[in-house]
């Protein structure tokens, strides 16, 4: 009997088992598909969240954050690939905070296994980050890394970056799904970015369009050419983002340019300079009629190294505004921040757009000046015409007919009266020619004035110096200082300049003209060996007198480093 019970409990153990075995699957494959379920949601949050997004920057940032929570990576980071396709223009991380970044130091160029995926863009996942034969470690104070996975991102069939994903945390492996989910957010990432990049490239060619319009809206409304000038160049640098902005202008009769306007990082360094035309960027782009780019000014052996102007800064590009028979106009120069990204070409081509529009502005707003000046010397025309034709002719008749009548007045203080009303006017008709010669005479010839002059003079001067100074003018050079004073600046300039060769032993100069519409001041310094004691001075003398005859004064510092500073300040208005 007991025998007989024991099977039956066996039997009701042993389905009891079997069920249990069976829910505990069921519930494991519940649980599985409520995790795929709940991950494929969130990859579908994830792809919205990405797509919201329309700024480029805000796009890659969340493409990052939501590749970290989907596949439960501690570390993760985009690389953007640069023009060349061969290395990292950009890099942004997730699970590493700024201070580390900071201790890290620059960010990847796309070396090691970042390089691998840009070299072969296929998915890569590794158990061990360092057994691959690419890998060749971590810079210092760089957290330990492992397990690994990446993928590509590609944008209209061209690779635009890679996603890398570090340290799945618990210590787990990245598995297929992974691969599948990011795989599958990396094609969602192309799409957003296409996105973003249409709308940025819209709204750049919108800001470019309002820019052209203010420009040519300011000079035909007979703005100042300064004005317009710094318009140009702030808008130019607003838009691409750059931390320098520069307009330089051909100087007449000279084979150099002047800086008219700067805006930014360091301006005062730029603004007023006089550059050559084959030891700058400005130059090169003005006398190739092309954009001349740079990937770090500050180093960059065609650019001279005096005056030193581009610290702090890297990536550089100058336009010529204007390409057409006569050449360009000017030149516009950008430049950013050392460590930003150099100047696509996709940004050039709407700066070189924007500058041949401006280019046509500029002619247009010439030919109108132009217009009402020949205008005006028609109306001048008229007037002398009139004057020497109708008013001249008569008064010259009344004078005639005076000293006709003058013969037969027998009174002889009448007599006296009529010869002073002949002579009256005589003089006037000397005063009415005078007028039409002023109103007939044109202005003198090209490269007279002051500014051409000082190039020339310094010009003049470097064979001698064995060197070619730096040269800088700010102000109404040509306008608001008189012609006499003109040749007092170039006499004395020409006789620093000479000191400078003779005594000075000097490796370097600097020339600065200055004038605010008050006063002109000329400062010449150099770094020579200074003037010795009991030395001659009748240089010295000879500018300090041409500065007290117009009411000014001549400075002469000498450092204890060495070197010499001079400065010729004298009044420009009614002394």
């Amino acid at each position: 009997m007991g025998r007989s019970e024991e099977p039956a409990e066996a039997r009701v153990r042993l389905p009891q088992l079997r069920l249990d075995e069976l829910l505990e699957e069921l519930q494991a494959r519940l649980d599985a598909a409520r995790g795929t379920r709940d991950r494929v949601h969130s990859l579908l949050e994830a792809v919205l969240s990405v797509g919201r997004e329309l700024e480029l920057e805000q796009v890659l940032r969340s493409i990052v954050e939501a590749a970290a929570v989907l596949v439960d990576a501690e570390y993760a980071a985009l690389g953007v690939i640069g023009p060349d396709g061969k290395r990292l223009s950009a890099f942004h991380t997730v699970g590493v905070g700024p201070e580390e970044i900071a201790r890290i130091g620059p960010y990847p160029e796309g070396h090691g296994i970042l390089g691998e995926l840009i070299r072969h863009p296929e998915p890569l996942r590794l158990a061990k980050l360092s057994e691959h034969p690419a890998s060749y470690g971590f810079p210092a104070h760089h957290p330990p890394m492992n397990s690994f996975l990446g993928v590509p991102i590609r944008v209209r069939d061209q690779v635009f970056g890679n996603l890398y994903l570090t340290e799945k945390r618990g210590g787990a492996q990245f598995d297929e799904e992974d691969e599948s989910v990011l795989s599958t957010l990396a094609v969602a990432a192309g799409v957003a970015i296409d996105n973003a990049r249409l709308y940025e490239e819209s709204r750049l060619r919108e800001r470019w369009l309002q820019a052209n319009a203010e420009i040519t809206h300011s000079l035909m409304s007979g703005g100042p050419s300064s004005e317009v000038l710094g318009l140009i160049a702030e808008r130019a640098g607003e838009i691409t983002d750059s931390a320098l902005a520069a307009v330089a202008l051909p100087m007449e009769d000279t084979d150099s340019l002047a800086v008219e306007y700067a805006f930014g990082l360091d301006a005062d360094a730029h603004r007023g300079l006089v550059l050559p035309m084959d030891r700058s960027l400005m130059g090169l782009a003005f006398s190739g009629a092309a954009p001349v780019t740079s990937s770090d000014a500050a180093r960059d052996r065609r650019i001279s190294l005096e005056p030193p102007r581009f610290e702090g800064l890297g990536p550089a590009v100058a336009v010529p505004i204007g390409t057409g028979e006569e050449g360009p106009r000017g030149v516009v120069l950008l430049a950013r921040k050392q460590g930003r990204p150099v100047y696509s070409a996709t940004e050039i081509e709407p700066l070189q757009s924007f500058a041949a529009q401006a280019a046509i502005a500029m002619e247009l707003a010439e030919r109108r000046r132009d217009a009402e000046e020949i205008a005006v010397l028609k109306d001048r025309d008229r007037i002398a015409r009139d004057l020497h034709d109708l008013a001249i002719q008569r008064l010259f008749a009344t004078g005639m007919t005076l000293q006709s009548a003058g013969r037969f007045i027998e009174h002889e203080e009448a007599a006296e009266r009529v010869v002073r009303a002949v002579d009256d006017l005589d003089e006037t008709i000397k005063i009415i020619r005078s007028t039409i010669f002023g109103l007939r005479a044109r202005d003198g010839g090209a490269g007279t004035g002051l500014r051409a002059r000082v190039v020339r003079s310094v010009g003049e001067a470097t064979p001698v110096l064995g060197f070619a100074p730096s040269v800088r003018m700010e102000g109404l050079v040509d306008t608001d200082v008189p012609q006499e004073t003109a040749d007092h600046v170039i006499a004395v300039l020409s006789e620093a300049l000479t000191n400078i060769a003779r005594h000075s032993g000097a490796q370097r100069a600097d020339v600065a003209l200055e004038t605010d519409g008050r006063e002109v001041r000329l400062t010449v310094a150099d770094n020579g060996r200074g003037i010795p004691e009991g030395g001659r001075r009748s240089g010295l003398g000879n500018m300090a007198e041409r500065a007290e005859q117009l009411g000014g004064s001549l400075r002469v510092d000498c450092p204890e480093g060495g070197g010499t500073t001079l400065v010729w300040l004298v009044p420009v208005g009614e002394r």
